[in-house]
Order: structure tokens, then C-alpha cells, then sequence
């Protein structure tokens, strides 16, 4: 029998903790899923957003510290997600908690790379943001174009946005943890700076790339399920050889 493995989720831009509600149906069965949630959101709808890295960092530890264990577990995020997985290991690690057995990041750069980013989405006209979204084509045109909905929505993105564009690097020392970095083949970004990851570990990398716009995740789940399962069977066996 299986071992239940917990991975833990970290959401994009926008999203909250039903976000990853598709990958169950891709999911091997001994896969737990638990999307942590962000303020501002359902079920912290009446909470004031956090448009501050560290602070939302802060916040996403004292959700986790009360959910791991001796057992192992992973920390997977896509696009803002993927930063906060990266940023929220390093915080476990800072205090001391165990760590998780894999990073799995999806559709981001690395995080030294924000040094350079000079587009502020956040900051962008309406026209023009609304736009931004389109391109992404991760969220319904129908909500896009409804003034209504856009009214709710519009400041949980733009506040999502300012996490990532203002975020400031610090170098640390690489982690000792494997991390799997999955990207879209028309997602705008540089494969040297998803290759940045490569700074974030002292082992190599795993890079896989899909066809697809930014959230290809969600059009190619199967194909993404397949990665994360041989890469995730790769390592569990690699450490049980080494236990």
C-alpha cells in the first residue's frame, strides 16, 4: 500500500484555496492536496488583502507550522504561487521546521530575476490591466468584461501583482531540496531566467516545459500530473535507498 503523501498549495494570482480543485481529478489517489489560503478571500473574505511579500510569507507559516509533521510532505505553487512555495521554505527553514522533500514550481522564473522585472502590472490603467489578464488566459473573458465582477476581483489581482513586482532578492545560501520547474512554451518569460532556479539548490534542477499559454496547468493537468508523479516516485526512492 501507498503512503498518502501531502502537497501542499500555494495559489497564483487571483486565486484561493479551490484553485488546485482540478488537479485532484489527475491526481494519483495517495495524493492529499491542502491549498492554503490567502487573506482577502473566501473563507478570509472579510480579512484586508497583503500586497507585501514577507508579510504574506509570515502569515502562510503560521497556516503550515500547524499542519506538517515528522511525515514528508511538498510544496507546490504556480506564477505568485511558485515564489511563495520558494520564499515559505525558506521560512520554515529559518525557524527550525521541517522542510518539505520537494519544491514543485510552475510557471514562474526565478526569484532573483524580480531584480530585473520593470513591467508594474499592479500599477497599469484598467484598459490595460484587463488586457494583461486577457493575455494570461487564466480568467473568464466574462469576468473580465463585467464592470461588476471586475469591481471585486480587480484589487485582489492588482494587490497579487504588487507581491511579486515589488518584491526585493536576498541571497541565500542554495537549499539542499530537489525542485521541479515546470513552464508553458508561450508563457512570456526567458529560459534563462526560469533557469535561475538552478541558484536556489545545490541539486540539479529538473526543467520540463508543455505547450501552452500561462496556465497551461489547468489545459494540460494530465500531462503536469505525469511530471510531478515520476519526479516525486524518483526522489521518494532515492531517500528510502539513503534511510
Amino acid at each position: 500500500m501507498i503512503r498518502p503523501l501531502k502537497i501542499f498549495c500555494l495559489p497564483y494570482a487571483g486565486g484561493n484555496k479551490y484553485s488546485y480543485r482540478e488537479f485532484e481529478d489527475a491526481a494519483p489517489s495517495h495524493y492529499i492536496f491542502h491549498t492554503l489560503d490567502y487573506p482577502g478571500r473566501v473563507p478570509r473574505i472579510k480579512e484586508p488583502l497583503i500586497s507585501d511579500a514577507g508579510e504574506l510569507v509570515e502569515d502562510l507559516f503560521n497556516q503550515i507550522k500547524t499542519k506538517i509533521s515528522d511525515e514528508d510532505y511538498v510544496l507546490y505553487g504556480h506564477s505568485m504561487g511558485g515564489l511563495l512555495a520558494y520564499l515559505l521554505t525558506r521560512k520554515l527553514e529559518e525557524k527550525n521546521y521541517k522542510t518539505p522533500m520537494h519544491l514543485i514550481i510552475t510557471g514562474t522564473s526565478g526569484p532573483s530575476v524580480f531584480e530585473k522585472r520593470e513591467r508594474k502590472r499592479h500599477l497599469m490603467p484598467q484598459k490595460e490591466f484587463i488586457q494583461e489578464m486577457k493575455d494570461l488566459d487564466g480568467i473568464p473573458e466574462e469576468i473580465l468584461d463585467t464592470e461588476e465582477l471586475m469591481a471585486f476581483f480587480e484589487p485582489i489581482l492588482r494587490s497579487d501583482f504588487k507581491v511579486c513586482e515589488n518584491y526585493v532578492h536576498k541571497y541565500s545560501e542554495p537549499l539542499n531540496i530537489p525542485i521541479t520547474v515546470i513552464t508553458g512554451t508561450e508563457e512570456d518569460m526567458e529560459v534563462d531566467d526560469i533557469l535561475l532556479w538552478q541558484k536556489e539548490t545545490n541539486l540539479e534542477i529538473d526543467f520540463n516545459r508543455i505547450e501552452g499559454k500561462h496556465f497551461f496547468i489547468f489545459k494540460k493537468k494530465k500531462e503536469v500530473m505525469e511530471i510531478i508523479e515520476k519526479t516525486l516516485s524518483v526522489n521518494s526512492n532515492h531517500r528510502k535507498a539513503f534511510n
